[in-house]
């Protein structure tokens, strides 16, 4: 989880709804991905194209209209599980922007029998945005198929008591849907066939979501079928997700070793805020930078030097925790598409976002845990957005004290680096060591 310094953790679902709103197409991811079946002996099933599915013509064409040409790496492997014949049960690790969603959407589509006028399949998202997330993919894909309904169980969408549901999916947030299953008696849980459970990393950081889900899961029939998807598969996740998913299989993404052989990393000495800036500026006016991440750790100090940089002639974009999720999404959107050239920010934007011609990343501060200490992870996040995609790119650290120093050494010994020192006033050595 990144800190802000010593301040408050960002908020998980805030984070999972800006990889949505950001990420419209699919991302490339270098891990593999391992499939641990229920049955060993079963042959394992995987596919190459959506045809091998042999999906309805109609949700083929949803499909091709949301951009896929083929299946993404989690949907070879899991789609074949999810439409399996009797149902199977899954567990799956992946993130946004994989084409999970619409793996579990496709699912979801193919699994309803629009005869029965009763819901047949519950999804479950921590937040009301992001459940919003999950019904747009599902409408997009089921355009075709008009006679699938869905709806969603989430605050304020008010429904009379006592009169079942006709829509065939509802999409919602724990507790509005354990009103809608428990107390309003609007769905019948015994006659749900399929249960998605999505960001269940994010649903039991958030206070309530996990009790309020585990409550859902007993009212419905053993048979239905249980779908749970998660970014991370931290300890508190698979003990939330046994309890969810019985006989389950598992695709979870073998991690790679984080690569730091495309990323040259250096440190540059100043004295105090002021230097930084010359030392700064200097570096971006002796590299050539097709675009540069520059990481603070507070607001205040990301917003001073944002003036400063534009001060200078620079296009400049700042984000940080104070936007909006959609303002912040707003702002990578430019950014991404070259309308600014430099964005600084906090540790908002240190994971997840992929812009290509990122050459340079600045931490201005350097990243550190609640004990004051170098935050490694952070470090790992914030100087991975360059040297994507096997391209190379530059990572510059600002010391500009002996506790930054220490910092330094602390993240050569962790990750077994050495940082080499940049004269930023001298050309000539620049480029020798970038070279």
């Amino acid at each position: 989880m990144c800190l802000w310094g010593g301040g408050p953790p960002s908020d998980p679902a805030e984070q999972s709804l800006l990889n949505k709103l950001i990420r419209r197409s699919l991302v490339r991811n270098r891990n593999q991905v391992e499939v641990l079946q229920r049955d060993p002996s079963s042959p394992l099933f995987s596919v190459k194209t959506f045809e091998e599915l042999r999906l309805k013509p109609e949700l083929l064409r949803g499909v091709y209209c949301l951009g896929f040409n083929r299946p993404s790496r989690i949907q070879e492997n899991a789609l074949p599980m999810m439409l399996a014949q009797p149902p199977q049960n899954l567990i799956a690790q992946s993130q946004s922007g994989t084409g999970k969603t619409a793996a579990f959407s496709l699912a979801m589509l193919s699994h309803v029998k629009p005869e029965n006028h009763w819901t047949q399949c519950l999804c479950i998202a921590p937040t009301y945005e992001l459940a919003l997330q999950i019904g747009q993919v599902m409408e997009q894909m089921g355009k075709f198929c008009p006679e699938v309904t869905l709806t969603y169980a989430v605050r304020g969408n008010r429904m009379e008591r006592g009169v079942r549901l006709q829509q065939h999916v509802v999409i919602g947030t724990p507790g509005t849907l354990l009103d809608w299953c428990s107390k309003y008696r609007i769905i019948d849980p015994k006659l749900i066939s399929m249960f998605v459970l999505d960001e269940a990393d994010v649903m039991i950081a958030t206070q309530g979501h996990r009790d309020q889900s585990i409550r859902i899961h007993r009212l419905l029939p053993k048979e239905c079928q249980m779908l749970l998807f998660s970014a991370t598969f931290e300890d508190s996740v698979w003990g939330f997700a046994e309890k969810v998913v019985p006989d389950p299989n598992i695709i979870r993404l073998r991690r790679e070793e984080e690569t730091l052989d495309t990323i040259k990393q250096f440190y540059i000495l100043c004295s105090e805020e002021e230097e930084k800036f010359s030392a700064l500026c200097d570096l971006y006016g002796g590299l050539t930078v097709a675009q540069a991440m520059i990481f603070c750790r507070t607001r205040k100090t990301a917003s001073w030097l944002a003036g400063r940089l534009t001060e200078e002639g620079h296009q400049v974009a700042l984000l940080s925790g104070e936007l909006t999720v959609e303002q912040r999404a707003d702002v990578i959107q430019r950014f991404r598409t070259g309308k600014e050239k430099v964005l600084v920010t906090t540790n908002v934007c240190s994971r997840g976002i992929d812009v290509e011609q990122v050459t340079l990343v600045v931490n201005f501060d350097l990243p550190v845990d609640m004990e004051g200490n170098a935050d490694n992870e952070t470090y790992l996040h914030r100087i991975g957005r360059t040297g994507r995609f096997g391209r190379r790119g530059f990572a510059v650290n600002m010391v500009d004290s002996d506790r930054s120093m220490e910092l330094i050494r602390q993240i050569e010994r962790h990750f077994n680096r050495s940082i080499s020192r940049l004269d930023p006033g001298s050309l000539q050595e620049m480029e020798r060591l970038i070279s």
